[in-house]
């Protein structure tokens, strides 16, 4: 049963995925030894003219948030005051993302991001209000697949501030929509659905006037298989037979609301599926891909913090005859918050470019900045609050009731750690990864290797991925050939060329464990997450020197005024140096995780883990109160 449920999920997804790529694909290139240099260098900036409108944005938004709004407040509070939200939607802040023919600001990607980068800087809550609404929210669903009817009715809403939600998630169903149990009947001969079901953790759903409601509808019978049926439904937060069952409390963005949404009988008329009948899910991955794209931009902007409330501190705090930042233990930390913020950028300024231009299929580029980002700013709120000491363990408003400075590491701290789960966890993320750079090669080989294909459908598949990996692998095993851009400078030139050998590395390792593993391969989860980060190591490493490389060179305007900072670097400082000591750190990973794909221990934890969920250690856990 356990194997058949998996099956079912697994084929679920499979059929809701994207499966063409129809444009150039940067990271899932590097899974096939290929540095697509062209599309890396020189760095895809901002223009000109579009940072120029995310400054004065931004000016607006900073001075909206330093007179109104109360960060520490609303942590300790837990609630958001309506004059913020009021203010904020005056300011066109749920509409930054919406057409101006719609009533939003009609920002960029790019702005966008930067614009969440700077609130999550300042208060985490807030950033989640707007991000929930226009990244996953309804605004975002409904640009890429509604019915202009349906956009001329709601977008309007929207943008004026009318707040959205996303229901997917359920009590027992995470990253396994085949368990959903939310259902949308038909009545009234197809012309409404009734809605039944719950739904967990809906960010904003208490609140929402708007949600976009995942459902199954009934099965379909196609090409003689019983299809499962997962629908969108966008649904008015006042429609009779919604209740909030409660409202969820976090360890961290305590301002938000969040909940179980309990759904009884609520009609919804068939005007209000969005995209298609059973298309639900294949519009909530497609949405993630370029909704994750916020995500990382509030990590720059909360790990940007941390890093100028270390170097204050480094700079101001005593220690041992002088200022605890020259001691090496401390001073090893801050380069490498500061070089792996400056990678953070990188990927994240870089890859939404590439959505702006929409050009390229973002969806793996989407993952890893998600990925790489959540994970680096831990690391550095986590130095942070280390550096700090005491201090950072402290609240804001502690500090400040015994005279000192009260600098929110310890918010920040409780804030940041939500990043690593939300919008797919670390581990989903990985597998989603993997996923996607393993497609090349699962369309090449799937018909070899699953039992119930035909032996024509084996021997023909097999004669055509002969044909491919007779030409592909060989090359895997050549030296990098071709000359480095000359706009890449001097001292990154070795980093580069190490980018192009390890990506063929990576491919013929990865190859290598399809070939010993074959279908096992799904389930060698820590061989699989090892290559992941591998590529997301060389993706952040291509990323960091070509951004290095267009600071270091010409250097066009990125706006002016406070906000430049965040795309463009100061008249101090050698980008250069941060990418090369980010790039020495990120190469000693490659190599370690290329080294040794599995490790010895990898079975050992498996068996120990397997002995534990079974009770055979329980002894560990006596001494305790429960």
């Amino acid at each position: 049963m356990a194997d058949g449920a998996a099956h079912a999920a697994l084929e679920l997804i499979e059929q809701s995925r994207e499966t063409s790529w129809d444009r150039p694909t940067v990271a899932g290139q590097l899974f096939l030894g290929r540095v697509l240099t062209r599309l890396l260098v020189p760095y895809a900036a901002q223009s000109a003219e579009d940072a120029a409108i995310g400054d004065r944005y931004l000016a607006e938004l900073e001075a909206f948030l330093r007179a109104q709004v109360d960060a520490d407040a609303i942590d300790r509070t837990g609630e958001m005051p309506a004059d913020v939200i009021q203010g904020l939607a005056r300011l066109g802040a749920f509409g930054m993302k919406i057409p101006k023919e719609h009533g939003g600001l009609g920002l960029s990607q790019m702005n966008y991001n930067r614009a969440i980068a700077l609130i999550a800087s300042y208060c985490g809550s807030t950033a989640v209000w707007l991000s929930a609404h226009q990244s996953i929210g309804v605004p975002q669903p409904l640009k890429m697949f509604g019915t202009d009817a349906q956009k001329r009715q709601y977008l309007p809403r929207l943008a004026r501030g009318a707040v959205s939600a996303f229901a997917l998630t359920e009590p027992d169903v995470g990253s396994d929509p085949a368990k959903m149990a939310t259902t949308a009947t038909p009545v009234d001969g197809g012309a409404a659905f009734l809605l039944n079901g719950d739904k967990l953790w809906c960010t904003n759903g208490p609140v929402a006037e708007l949600l976009v409601v995942m459902a199954k509808t009934p099965d379909r019978t196609i090409g003689g298989k019983t299809r499962q049926q997962i629908t969108a439904f966008i649904v008015e937060g006042n429609s009779p037979g919604i209740e909030v069952v409660h409202r969820c409390q976090f360890m961290g963005i305590r301002g938000i609301q969040n909940g179980l949404l309990r759904f009884t009988n609520v009609r919804v008329p068939k005007e209000n599926i969005l995209w298609g009948p059973g298309r639900g899910l294949k519009l909530a991955l497609m949405t993630l891909n370029t909704g994750r794209l916020t995500l990382p931009a509030a990590c720059v902007g909360a790990a940007k913090l941390m890093l100028r409330i270390t170097r204050r501190w480094a700079n101001e705090r005593q220690q041992w005859g002088g200022p605890i930042g020259r001691h090496e233990a401390v001073a090893a930390k801050i380069g490498q918050m500061a070089s792996h913020l400056f990678a953070m950028e990188a990927v994240t300024w870089l890859t939404s470019a590439w959505a702006d231009r929409g050009d390229l299929d973002i969806r793996i580029e989407a993952a890893m900045a998600k990925l790489f980002c959540s994970e680096a700013a831990w690391a550095i709120c986590d130095d942070t609050l280390q550096i700090r000491g005491g201090r950072g363990y402290e609240t804001a408003d502690s500090l400040k009731a015994r005279g000192e400075a009260p600098i929110p590491v310890e918010r920040a701290f409780r804030d940041m750690r939500i990043n690593r789960i939300i919008e797919g966890t670390s581990e989903v993320m990985h597998l989603f990864i993997a996923r996607e750079a393993l497609d090349p090669h699962i369309r090449r080989a799937f018909d070899v290797i699953l039992p119930d294909r035909r032996l024509g459908q084996r021997v023909s598949t097999a004669l055509r991925a002969a044909v491919f990996y007779a030409g592909w692998y060989p090359r895997q095993w050549l030296p990098t050939l071709g000359a480095t851009p000359a706009a890449i400078p001097a001292p990154l030139r070795d980093h580069w060329r190490f980018v192009q050998a390890a990506s063929r590395r990576l491919a013929r390792t990865l190859f290598h464990a399809m070939l010993r593993y074959q279908q096992g391969l799904e389930k060698r989860q820590l061989v699989l997450f090892r290559m992941v980060e591998v590529g997301v190591d060389l993706f952040a490493m291509a990323a960091t020197i070509s951004r290095a490389a267009w600071l270091a060179g010409a250097r066009p305007p990125m706006g002016s005024g406070p906000h430049r900072a965040l795309q463009g670097p100061g008249p101090d400082g050698d980008p250069v140096l941060l990418a090369d000591l980010f790039c020495l750190g990120a190469r000693r990973r490659i190599d370690r995780r290329l080294a040794r794909p599995e490790l010895p221990d990898d079975r050992a934890g498996y068996r120990v883990a397997q002995e534990v969920l079974a009770g055979r250690y329980a002894w560990l856990e006596t001494g305790i109160v429960e």
